[in-house]
Order: C-alpha cells, then sequence, then structure tokens
C-alpha cells in the first residue's frame, strides 16, 4: 500500500471520531506494510486529556508488537501531531510521520514549533501534506457544525442573587 492509502485508513478513522462528536483525528501505525496500531481521539467521551489519535495508536501498537519501540514503523496521521504526540513519537523512536493537515495553532512537527527538530535523541523524518484536503475538510465541517449547534444551544445566565 502507498502513503496515501494508510492515510486513508487513519481519514476513515478520523470520520468515526467525528460521528462520535469527537475532533476528528485518526491515526494508524504500520510495519512491513501491515497496520499494526491504530487510535482516533477519543477525549470528549474518555474525558481524559491523553486520548489523543496519536497516543492510542502508538498503545496499540506497542501491545499488538509487544515491545515500546517502533524503530521499523511509520506512523500517519491526519492531523500535525501536538507536543505530547511528538513527544510520545520521539518515546517510541518512531522514525517517520506522515500527516495530512498542519496545524496553525498546536502543531508541534514544523507548524508552531519542531520537537522532531529538537536535540533529542532521536529525529524522526516528517512528511507533510498527505490527502492534505481531505484532512482539512473533516476539520473544517466539524468545527463548522459545532459553531451552529453551540449557537442553537440555550445560553448559561448568572443565577440573581
Amino acid at each position: 500500500m502507498t502513503d496515501a492509502e494508510f492515510m486513508d485508513e487513519a481519514l476513515e478513522l478520523a470520520r468515526q471520531a467525528a460521528q462520535d462528536g469527537e475532533v476528528p483525528v485518526g491515526c494508524v501505525i504500520v510495519r512491513n506494510g501491515q497496520i499494526v496500531g491504530r487510535g482516533r481521539n477519543r477525549r470528549e467521551k474518555a474525558r481524559n486529556a491523553l486520548c489523543h489519535a496519536e497516543i492510542e495508536a502508538i498503545h496499540d501498537a506497542c501491545s499488538n508488537l509487544g515491545g515500546w519501540r517502533l524503530w521499523d514503523c511509520t506512523l500517519y496521521v491526519t492531523l500535525e501531531p501536538c507536543p505530547m504526540c511528538a513527544g510520545a513519537i520521539i518515546s517510541a523512536r518512531i522514525p517517520r510521520v506522515v500527516y495530512g493537515a498542519g496545524d496553525a495553532k498546536y502543531g508541534a512537527c514544523g507548524s508552531v514549533c519542531d520537537l522532531t527538530a529538537m536535540d533529542f535523541n532521536h529525529h524522526p523524518t516528517v512528511e507533510r501534506g498527505v490527502r492534505q484536503e481531505e484532512a482539512a475538510a473533516l476539520m473544517q465541517d466539524f468545527f463548522q457544525n459545532l459553531r451552529v449547534e453551540l449557537r442553537s444551544r440555550p445560553k448559561w445566565k448568572r443565577p440573581e442573587v
């Protein structure tokens, strides 16, 4: 399979996250042409700040492969990793990261900062923009729909004392 085909798998996970009311981010980890880890955002449902797609996929891959070093894997994610996820990627020794849409507000692989280029003991290569249009459209649609939903909710008012 190609990078674009693996990104399609991550995009499907992102769509599932959106259907669950989560920010649509999906991630797969691939070793020797096989998906060994999958993850998608679950922060809202789990009420846990750690439930990012990349963290879930890394956890799944480590469980499936029986170790924490993922030095022969590639991580595909629909949105540029945040600082927490970039740190996990470095810690897991993942040598290659492929992402779709950049994240100008929180991206840690080149947009806001680049943790992968800092003086850590591991430096994954990063490829940007694979299926960028589809990934960006998922995010834009999700937040546009969320804004409409939030406008239709009753407004909270401070109780009068």
